[in-house]
C-alpha cells in the first residue's frame, strides 16, 4: 500500500450519529474532512452546535483538525474515506441501500490510487464488495486491490450513552487485502483507546455486525412474548424478571417497544440477504412480527382499561410523553411510539404528544405529528408515559398523574414508576 498513518488525511462521509463523534476522535490525531449533503447541519456544526446533542460545543471547539463542509472539493486532498451514512429500510421492509450508495458515488468521483475506504454503515453480509465497490471501480476507473482497497469496521455507536462512546467501544476492523487490513486496524487502533479486534474478512465483519442487533432483538421479543403471557396470568412481568434474574447466567433483558436505527432495522438486512440464497428465516421473522405489534397492542390494552372505568371515549383525550426511540436523546429514526398514537388515533381518541427533546419541525415532517410543547395539568383522559427521558423520570408519579383528570389511565411502558402509582406497565 502507498499509504501509512503518517500521511493519512481522513474524510468522514455522513456527519450524524455515528459519523460526527468519529471525526471529532480522528482529528484529534489527523487532519479530517467531514462532509455532509444537508447543508443547515454543516452550518450548525461550524457554529459549534451538535443538534444530536451527541457532543458539546466545548468537544466541538477542540476539534481545531476537523473542516466540516457541504462542498464535495473540500474531499480532493483525502485519502481515506470513511462512509457512515445510514442504511435504513423502504416501506415493504427491505434494505434501502440509497444513502450509502449515494456516498459511494460522491467518494468514487474524487478516488485517487493508493486511497483507501472505509464503510462503517450496517450492511448485509458481502454489500460492502457486491454493492459497493463496483460503483467506486466504475465510476472512478480504478481497479480495486491495485489502484484503492477497501474495509469494513462496523459502527457500534449508542445515542444518548454519554459512558459508551466511540473511542471506549471495542472496534472490529477488516480490510479487502492483508495489508490494507493492517493499515486500517492500525488506524482506529490509534484513536480507539479499547482496542480493536481485526476480522478475517469484510463478510465476516458485515456478519457480526448484523447479528449483534439481531441477538438483541429476538431475545427482547421473547421477552415481549412472556409479558404478553404474563399480563394474561395477572403477574407483574417486572416482578418475574427481577426474580429471574438472580441467576448469574440469566440475560436481563426488558419488555418494550424495538425501534431505532439498528435492533429494529438490521434483522431485516439478515433475513433479506438469507432469502436472497435460498432459506427462509423462522425465529428473526417471528421476532420481529411480535416487536412490531408491540406499539398495537399497547394502545389496545390502554384503551379497554378506560372502558373499564366507564371513561366516554367519544371525546376522551390521550397525553403520550416521549417520541424517540429511546430515552435522552433527539433521535426520532424509526421510532415505535408512532404506532402507539397511530391505533390510538384509529380509535377516534385526540391524541397530544409531548418530547421536549426532539425537535418539533422533524417530527412533523417525518411523522406528519404535531407535538406539543406545554401539556395542560387536569386535561387527559390517559397517559402513556412511552419514553424513560430524565425529563419525565423527575416528575415523578405525582407530577406525571397531574396530567390528567381526575378519572384517568396511566400507562408506564416503560416501568419507571413504582407498580403501585400506574395503572398499567407491560
Amino acid at each position: 500500500m502507498s499509504l501509512d498513518l503518517a500521511t493519512a488525511r481522513i474524510g468522514v462521509i455522513g456527519l450524524g450519529y455515528v459519523g460526527l463523534p468519529l471525526a471529532v476522535s480522528f482529528s484529534k490525531k489527523y487532519d479530517v474532512v467531514g462532509f455532509d449533503i444537508n447543508t443547515e447541519r454543516i452550518a450548525e456544526l461550524n457554529a459549534g452546535h451538535d443538534r444530536t446533542r451527541e457532543l458539546s460545543a466545548e468537544e466541538l471547539a477542540e476539534a481545531g483538525r476537523l473542516t466540516c463542509s457541504a462542498d464535495p472539493a473540500t474531499l480532493d486532498e483525502v485519502n481515506v474515506f470513511i462512509i457512515t451514512t445510514p442504511t435504513p429500510i423502504d416501506e415493504h421492509k427491505n434494505p434501502d441501500l440509497t444513502p450509502v450508495l449515494s456516498a459511494t458515488r460522491t467518494v468514487a468521483a474524487v478516488l485517487n490510487p493508493g486511497d483507501t475506504v472505509i464503510y462503517e454503515s450496517t450492511v448485509y453480509p458481502g454489500a460492502t464488495e457486491e454493492d459497493c465497490v463496483p460503483l467506486l471501480e466504475e465510476l472512478s476507473g480504478l481497479t480495486f486491490n491495485k489502484d484503492f482497497y477497501v474495509g469494513y469496521s462496523p459502527e457500534r455507536i449508542n445515542p444518548g450513552d454519554k459512558e459508551h462512546r466511540f473511542e471506549n467501544i471495542l472496534k472490529i476492523t477488516s480490510g479487502s487485502t492483508p495489508e490494507a487490513a493492517t493499515f486500517i486496524d492500525g488506524l482506529y487502533s490509534s484513536v480507539v483507546t479499547a482496542g480493536t479486534h481485526l476480522a478475517p474478512s469484510i463478510k465476516v465483519a458485515e456478519a457480526a455486525k448484523v447479528i449483534e442487533n439481531t441477538q438483541r432483538d429476538v431475545n427482547i421479543a421473547l421477552i415481549n412474548e412472556l409479558a404478553l403471557i404474563f399480563n394474561l396470568l395477572d403477574i407483574d412481568t417486572k416482578a418475574v424478571l427481577e426474580a429471574a434474574g438472580t441467576k448469574w447466567n440469566f440475560l436481563k433483558f426488558q419488555p418494550g417497544l424495538v425501534g431505532g436505527h439498528c435492533i429494529g432495522v438490521d434483522p431485516y438486512y439478515l433475513t433479506h440477504k438469507a432469502q436472497a440464497v435460498g432459506y427462509h428465516p423462522e425465529v428473526i421473522v417471528a421476532g420481529r412480527r411480535l416487536n412490531d405489534s408491540m406499539g398495537e397492542y399497547a394502545a389496545t390494552r390502554l384503551v379497554r382499561t378506560m372502558i373499564a372505568k366507564n371513561i366516554d371515549l367519544r371525546d376522551a383525550r390521550v397525553l403520550v410523553l416521549g417520541l424517540t426511540f429511546k430515552e435522552n436523546t433527539p433521535d426520532l429514526r424509526n421510532t415505535r411510539v408512532v404506532d402507539i398514537v397511530a391505533e390510538l388515533e384509529a380509535y377516534g381518541l385526540q391524541v397530544d404528544v409531548h418530547d421536549p427533546w426532539i425537535d418539533a419541525a422533524e417530527a412533523k415532517h417525518e411523522y406528519d405529528i404535531d407535538v406539543t410543547t406545554d401539556p395542560q395539568h387536569g386535561t387527559y383522559d390517559g397517559i402513556v408515559l412511552a419514553v424513560a427521558h430524565n425529563n419525565f423520570r423527575e416528575l415523578g408519579a405525582p407530577g406525571i398523574h397531574a396530567y390528567g383528570k381526575p378519572d384517568h389511565v396511566l400507562f408506564d411502558l416503560k416501568s419507571v414508576l413504582d407498580k403501585e402509582d400506574s395503572d398499567l406497565r407491560l
